[in-house]
């Protein structure tokens, strides 16, 4: 039978730093993290500025991550002065994005994982910036992967208030696969910014970023961890299950 999350309530240490408690529930984001969909967005984005002959640069990149759709296309507009109101561009791009979301893919180690945890019966959500229409769409050639989750929390969803940083997005996911500690939450993330959320949820977090984003910004941004595929994630780190040999093959 399964351990569950119940049978393993200890402390744990990850690179010699107390947690405090052992993890029992995790947390996903998804564009750039579960779904390969950051570049999605890159390449649509990158065409649109093309248009004005400016470049979609890896810090402006760096600093849109983990927006939602609003909020990211005021930024850029404010940043590259592209003659384009923000709802002109924020539209623009969801409708070429829409075109090309269902042909997103899992990132690597995103199956292994997410199977491994549900094997194991530890409660697992995703929280994405995403609206639900986008993640649906995103969602539908991937179903395999999606339905393993226990919730799905999406940007423009009635208890999400605010984006990130705020850490509404992080709580409203916990509050649905039964609020546990938030000190026994752990966070995938893929931008700074949902690192915020998460420590201002008062979560655990793992940074998975890409690694051109992680050479412009060194260190672990405030994460507990970082590395740079789901492949990578040590799940006795946290207290949680080891991989095994069944969970290699997915």
């Amino acid at each position: 039978m399964a351990e569950t999350s119940t049978d393993r309530l200890t402390s744990t240490n990850v690179e010699g730093k107390n947690i405090g408690s052992v993890i029992t529930h995790c947390i996903f984001d998804m564009d750039g993290l579960l779904l390969n969909t950051e570049q999605i967005y890159y390449e649509v984005t990158s065409e649109i500025f093309a248009r004005f002959g400016k470049t979609y640069s890896l810090e402006l990149r760096s600093r849109s991550l983990g927006l939602r759709q609003h909020e990211s296309a005021v930024l850029l507009i404010n940043e590259t002065g592209i003659n384009m109101t923000a709802d002109e561009l924020r539209k623009e791009r969801h409708e070429k994005n829409l075109k090309r979301f269902p042909f997103a893919k899992p990132m690597p180690g995103a199956m292994r994982l997410v199977t491994h945890l549900k094997k194991h019966r530890i409660p697992i959500a995703v929280a994405t910036s995403s609206s639900r229409e986008s993640f649906n769409i995103k969602a539908s050639n991937n179903r395999v992967l999606f339905d393993l989750f226990d919730n799905i929390i999406c940007g423009d969803d009635a208890n999400v208030k605010n984006g990130k940083p705020a850490p509404d997005i992080f709580l409203a996911a916990r509050e649905g696969i039964g609020n546990p500690p938030t000190n026994q939450c752990l966070v995938f993330e893929d931008s700074i910014i949902g690192i915020k959320a998460a420590k201002n949820a008062n979560m655990n977090v793992i940074w998975v970023p890409d690694p051109m984003i992680a050479e412009l910004y060194p260190g672990k941004n405030g994460a507990d961890e970082m590395i740079f595929s789901l492949n990578d994630f040590d799940p006795t780190k946290f207290g949680l299950p080891p991989f095994d040999e069944e969970s290699d093959s997915v």
